[in-house]
């Protein structure tokens, strides 16, 4: 019996879940099992901030709670914190940013994410807006 091609392409937990989204445009992406969450600035965001030109990364092993901030993001126009979206631990943080602020402009939403946190209650998440959501908030 032959096992379909894509069972094997995709590797089980290789998969993330659905963003969600803050009302002061971060963004958090949860990890297949739930235990990991990717934390960066919405495409709205760096394109209200306009140009990056230095990120500050939170320390790592530091312990947030939701709406804390856990660094900043400064553009040729303002400055930001970044606030998280959930509570959590810092257990990585892209190091690209220090060199290459500008990689938020490039992929705020992908290779542009901040920090890593290793998520405390993902009943949290229930309390921000999906991707359809902050479409919508965003248009207003």
């Amino acid at each position: 019996m032959a096992i379909p091609i894509a069972r094997i392409a995709r590797p089980l937990g290789a998969r993330s879940q659905e963003k969600k989204y803050t009302e002061d445009h971060e963004w958090i992406e949860l990890s297949s099992d739930g235990t990991t969450g990717t934390v960066g600035i919405s495409t709205y965001a760096a394109k209200s901030l306009g140009d990056v030109v230095y990120v500050e990364l939170p320390t790592l092993d530091l312990e947030v709670s939701a709406g804390d901030s856990m660094g900043a993001v400064e553009s040729v126009k303002s400055a930001s914190d970044i606030l998280t979206p959930v509570s959590g631990t810092v257990i990585e943080t892209n190091g690209i940013l220090e060199e290459k602020p500008s990689e938020i402009n490039k992929g705020p939403e992908g290779d542009g994410w901040i920090a890593k946190l290793k998520v405390k209650d993902k009943g949290e998440l229930d309390k921000l807006m999906s991707g359809e959501e902050y479409t919508t908030f965003t248009a207003e």
